[in-house]
């Protein structure tokens, strides 16, 4: 638990921040968006799972918080371009090229236009500013960091490269450990700097994402950790495991690899050094010293679950404010 925070600034003038991966994360990203205006809300994503292929620069979870953002995200799955087809792909096939990463022909051209542009000199800041608002997207989205951070895993196979981890081996290899390459040295954005150092940053919110392959590549970077810890701004957590099993992805799989106990009780902890407040569901009893605790239903199924949830995340870091 933090020091004491500072009172609250009035309602006009807060911001916020989200800190998020990929497609848990984008749901109470979009959630936040429909709730907040667009001045009062940054939105940081992971990039320790960015990678070069087939000659393209892809950024899986800006694209994902940015698709879902747009209302263009393929819903079935939380990730990838709604309605694309795969024409290209299939050429690099017949070709005899990689096709394990599937390149949708209109995610394609996403990257095609990435690539041109960093290219060009611009910083990832910059280009993924350029795209959100060419898609309509209001909400500020920015990377971590404009530096090169990659997500590495220890595996029982060797050192793998997060994407030939989570996608080619289908999250199968046994981990061992995580490496963030980059991370000690690689700078805050300046939305990121900006965000923590604003004086009327009203909460934080470390969204419902992995801990191990999405939050952490972020809290990794040089004093994000400090800043959190000492941000008078409430800093909330909401759980992604309810019940012992993971809302998405290999989360629990993981934990039980590094010998942490699967539970949303063993996240909290992951974060107590910054960690104000956080949200559980109801099947999960979770008491901390220090941090405060609440239940609700963090399961986002629909557009009603993720504007909820949102709100009852904002509604906690007002409470919070006002305890002391």
């Amino acid at each position: 638990m933090k020091s004491a925070m500072l009172a609250p600034p009035s309602r006009s003038s807060k911001h916020y921040l989200a800190l998020c991966g990929g497609v848990g994360g984008a749901k109470l990203a979009l959630g936040l968006a429909h709730v907040l205006p667009s001045d009062q809300l940054t939105i940081v994503v992971n990039t320790g799972d960015d990678f070069e292929h087939l000659g393209l620069s892809i950024s899986p979870d800006i694209d994902t918080v940015t698709y879902t953002l747009a209302g263009l995200v393929q819903p079935d799955q939380g990730w990838g371009r709604s309605d694309d087809s795969f024409t290209a792909l299939d050429t690099v096939k017949r070709l005899g090229g990689e096709t394990w990463f599937q390149l949708g022909d209109k995610d394609i051209g996403l990257h095609l236009m990435r690539s041109m542009m960093l290219d060009q000199g611009l910083s990832l800041s910059a280009v993924t500013a350029r795209i959100a608002g060419r898609l309509g997207v209001a909400h500020e989205i920015a990377p971590m960091t404009d530096d090169i951070v990659r997500t590495v895993l220890d595996t029982a196979n060797g050192l793998m490269p997060f994407q030939h981890y989570f996608v080619k081996a289908h999250c199968a290899p046994v981990i061992t450990g995580i490496k963030y390459l980059g991370a000690e040295k690689a700078r805050l954005s300046a939305a990121l700097k900006r965000a923590l150092s604003n004086p009327n940053l009203s909460g934080v919110f470390i969204c419902p994402s992995n801990p191990y392959l999405s939050i952490d590549p972020i809290l990794a970077l040089a004093d994000v950790r400090t800043m959190l810890a000492s941000t008078p701004a409430p800093v909330i957590a909401v759980a992604p495991i309810v019940g012992g099993g993971a809302i998405k992805g290999p989360t629990v799989k993981i934990m039980r690899e590094l010998a942490i106990e699967p539970s949303a009780a063993a996240v909290a902890t992951h974060y107590i050094d910054f960690l104000d407040g956080y949200i559980v569901d109801a099947a999960d009893r979770v008491v901390l010293s220090d941090v405060q605790v609440i239940p609700f239903e963090i399961v986002m199924n629909t557009l009603a679950d993720k504007v909820t949830l949102a709100n009852r995340c904002l509604a906690f870091s007002d409470e919070l404010a006002g305890q002391r």
